[in-house]
């Protein structure tokens, strides 16, 4: 299990194929004119959009010398048509380049399609959009971190005899989702296959809504009569979910896994209601994409470009990086360490008292 977290604001880049840009690769003809656009899905399925994403975007394109005027970042709040205006804003304006993260892959692929019509690069982050024509993809390895959520929540199960297990898995629309699921299945199979781990109840949560993982989670409790051992929860809003659900029904808490990293979640992990989270660098992540877009915003070819995706078999080129597990013993070195969430924010109220001396 990896647990050392890549250098921060650096591109840490997994290497999963050829590193050129693909034949088929729009590069605008910009001589210093246009902007970037980078459309935010939205604020509930996860803070970290606006808190860690949009943060970072806004200190990568500072950095690289743009202006308000060359830059704005949108967030269409969960709506595909509120998204897909504001991509065609956005090119009204004068965006060159596009920076999605899409809402679902139909949506998403439309919005590519009128962009590139027009002339217009996009560059996928986070999300693939699935049988779309993005340019460029920017993301974290989510069967990576899917492998090491299945392989945290063995770990914390390991002397439970023949556990019973509940997953909650990601937006059904998204190819994170999807690709995260693949990773701790990969673990998990096995081990349901040969009976010494029971699978009490595998469901997607739309939308990633937490009010609905608790609706779901809620269910399974009821179903399995409270005999659930741990949870794969694909992210944080869904693994605050089941915390909040065993509160409420008086039950003790048990292993969970997560994915993201927010306050909550480090919250929990210190109290010992959450076992674990898993964490990309989002200010490696947010650098990657941004320097790629400012790139081609200035018309220059792209550098760094080290791996590859297959996108139902059209290969985009690609900038991964890699996972890391958060316990209580790493947060320092791994979410604190890329500067946006703080001690102080972390220990408040009734979690000051799990928070290391300082």
């Amino acid at each position: 299990m990896r647990t050392k977290l890549l250098a921060v604001l650096t591109a840490g880049v997994l290497v999963t194929g050829l590193g050129a840009c693909s034949s088929d690769t729009a590069t605008p003809g910009s001589d210093g004119g246009g902007k970037i656009a980078v459309l935010l899905p939205d604020s509930k399925s996860s803070p970290r959009w606006e808190t860690a994403d949009r943060v970072f975007f806004e200190q990568a394109f500072e950095a690289a010398g743009l202006t308000t005027d060359e830059y704005l970042i949108s967030n269409a709040e969960g709506d595909a048509n509120v998204q897909r205006s504001q991509a065609e804003q956005a090119i009204t304006d004068g965006a060159t380049v596009l920076v999605l993260v899409n809402l679902d892959n139909g949506s998403g692929a439309a919005i590519i399609d009128e962009a590139q019509a027009q002339g217009v690069t996009v560059i996928d982050y986070d999300r693939l959009t699935v049988g779309g024509n993005a340019d460029y993809y920017v993301s974290g390895d989510a069967t990576a971190a899917g492998q090491l959520q299945g392989e945290g929540i063995v770990e914390d199960l390991k002397d439970v005899d023949t556990p019973n297990i509940a997953i909650l898995n990601g937006a059904p629309t998204d190819s994170f989702a999807t690709d995260l699921a693949i990773g701790y299945n990969k673990i998990l199979d096995p081990l349901i296959d040969s009976g010494d781990m029971v699978k009490v109840d595998d469901q997607a949560v739309k939308d990633w809504d937490g009010a609905t993982a608790l609706t779901i989670f809620e269910q399974m409790l009821t179903a399995s009569n409270n005999k659930i051992d741990g949870v794969v929860a694909a992210n944080d809003t869904l693994a605050n979910a089941v915390v909040s659900a065993l509160k409420s029904h008086q039950l003790p808490m048990i292993p969970i896994s997560g994915l993201d990293g927010t306050v909550p979640a480090l919250q929990h992990i210190l109290a010992g209601e959450q076992t674990f989270t898993v964490y990309f660098s989002y200010g490696t992540q947010a650098k990657l994409a941004a320097d790629l877009a400012v790139q081609l915003l200035r018309g220059e070819e792209p550098t760094g470009i080290t791996a590859e995706v297959d996108n139902e078999g059209r290969k985009v080129p690609a900038m991964m990086i890699d996972p890391v597990t958060v316990r209580a013993d790493n947060i320092e070195e791994t979410v604190i360490a890329d500067g946006l969430i703080t001690w102080d924010e972390i220990c408040v109220g009734e979690y000051a008292q799990y928070c290391p001396a300082r």
